[in-house]
């Protein structure tokens, strides 16, 4: 039987405010390293990414055509052709304009017989031409730090010549405390969630002790646990954490994930979520991806919508609580509360998160869904 002193014990739920708040003091960014720009994708810039030089240094052709001075077409047709001497040379997309040229003709607007040349169509000054420095001024930042690099920037960072940018990618060490399909599964999933935040999950199939002891020269810019949080007489995540290291919060106000706790181990952040799949995504979703946005020095990008609320959303003042939501007929709708079943989570578009001072909203409220991991 265990004693009632050995049973981990929430004291207090300490508001999720405070606990975010605490991160700007307890909460630094790794070192950046580089890394080759096709590798880089999705990780975050610990370096905005510049352009050190115009592109293009010289006018391009844009188009396939005849390279002509725009003025010598002036009021050319094809009832009334306009001579062209010297007749024009013929460029391709991408090629130098020739000296003395600044527009492109369509191949079809500039009739050759033989050695004569004649334009049927008037071009304008700088048709078919790229300026110079049009596509990229120098000094422009194209990519801010603390930005993920997505499919776009990794395509015009190499036209533009750069092929090493400095990044971020927090390291995070995955640990499932106990066994079970539903740790597992929680498990499987905040790993991933990681990887979808620029981070790089790594597993953990030893103890908790062994993760937050971890020492090797591939060690972990953070931990993150599953399971062992609670009062249960096996749960022993947070009296393991007291040990090696220390307890910062153990006990936050949110629903699901009440008994979700937080602390360091020589200084490495160390996250405790709940054994459930739905407490363990409340934690990581409120406080678990802030803690590697911090380590990763990123800003959080989401792509949250609008949305009118089809009916009401009642909720307990004291705790932050994250409400599954689907949308229906152009509005969203709660899916559940307080305990989010599998089947809610799989049926559900995304969630909104209801503060503390809140007692819900209303019907027809306007609210604001983001997706989930």
């Amino acid at each position: 039987m265990v004693a009632d002193s050995d049973i981990q014990r929430i004291a207090r739920l300490t508001p999720l405010a405070d606990v975010l708040a605490s991160f700007d003091l307890s909460i630094g960014p790794i070192e950046p390293r580089e890394e080759a720009m096709p590798k880089a994708l999705g990780l975050t810039l610990a370096a905005s990414a510049v352009i050190s030089e115009g592109q293009p240094r010289a006018a391009l052709a844009l188009r396939d055509g005849y390279a002509v001075r725009a003025e010598a077409t002036l009021d050319a047709s094809s009832y009334a052709p306009a001579p062209l001497s010297p007749a024009p040379p013929q460029v391709s997309t991408g090629d130098a304009m020739p000296a003395d040229t600044d527009a492109v003709a369509t191949l079809d607007a500039v009739q050759m017989r033989g050695a004569l040349a004649e334009a049927l169509a008037a071009v304008a000054p700088g048709e078919g031409v790229l300026a110079p420095d049009a596509d990229a001024a120098a000094g422009l930042q194209l990519r801010l730090a603390g930005g993920r690099l997505r499919r776009i920037d990794i395509a015009l960072l190499t036209a533009l010549g750069i092929e090493r940018v400095l990044i971020r990618q927090p390291r995070v060490r995955v640990v499932a405390v106990g066994t079970g399909a539903v740790i597992s599964g929680a498990a499987t999933l905040i790993a991933s969630a990681i990887d979808g935040e620029s981070g790089l999950a790594l597993s953990g199939s030893g103890t908790l002790e062994a993760g937050l002891r971890d020492d090797s020269a591939d060690s972990a810019d953070m931990v993150v646990a599953i399971g062992g949080t609670g009062s249960g007489r096996n749960d022993e995540s947070v009296r393991t954490l007291a040990r090696i290291g220390q307890v910062a919060f153990h006990g936050i106000g949110i629903t699901p994930g009440e008994t979700t706790a937080l602390g360091f181990v020589d200084g490495r952040p160390v996250l405790l979520l709940p054994g459930r799949i739905d407490a363990a995504l409340a934690g990581w979703l409120t406080v678990g991806r802030r803690m590697l946005a911090r380590r990763a020095f990123r800003l959080i990008e989401e792509q949250p919508f609008a949305a009118e609320l089809a009916r009401k959303i009642a909720s307990p003042l004291g705790l932050a609580e994250v409400v599954a939501v689907r949308r229906r007929l152009g509005k969203v709708e709660p899916v559940a509360q307080g305990y989010l079943s599998m089947q809610a989570l799989a049926c559900a578009e995304g969630w909104i998160l209801i503060p503390a001072d809140s007692e819900g909203h209303a019907p027809g409220s306007r609210v604001v869904v983001r997706p989930w991991p």
